[in-house]
């Protein structure tokens, strides 16, 4: 009977993984206290429920990059990567109900910005020899 051990080293970050890292890791922190400024009534802004789901899938996008930083954890990466995409999706009736222009060029920032730091963080990374 033979054993077989798994000798594949875990990939190491590269600048760009790392640059992704971290700018997920700023968007999870900027929308984990969603729910702790709810919409003022008589304002327009996103329901309760949506702020909360963003605070959630905000802790699950920090938790996943530390992971995915400490460990080398693509799957945790990945995670991060997903709820961050989530949180993106959350800012898109911004586009098709009536507010200030401002709130929607900062949804597009912030969405363009989301997209761009998932690809750097995906990236393909380089494998120990």
């Amino acid at each position: 009977m033979s054993t077989t051990t798994n000798t594949r080293t875990p990939p190491t970050w590269t600048t760009t993984n790392r640059v992704g890292l971290v700018l997920t890791l700023i968007l999870g922190l900027g929308n984990g206290a969603s729910a702790f400024f709810p919409t003022p009534d008589g304002e327009v802004g996103p329901p309760f429920e949506v702020l909360v789901a963003d605070t959630v899938l905000a802790v699950v996008v920090v938790v996943g990059v530390v992971v995915a930083w400490m460990r080398g954890s693509r799957l945790a990466a990945r995670i991060a990567a997903g709820c961050a995409m989530l949180i993106a999706i959350s800012a898109m009736p911004a586009f098709f109900v009536e507010v200030p222009p401002v709130v929607k060029a900062l949804a597009g920032a912030i969405t363009l910005v989301t997209v761009l730091a998932c690809g750097l963080m995906l990236a393909p990374a380089k494998r120990k020899a």
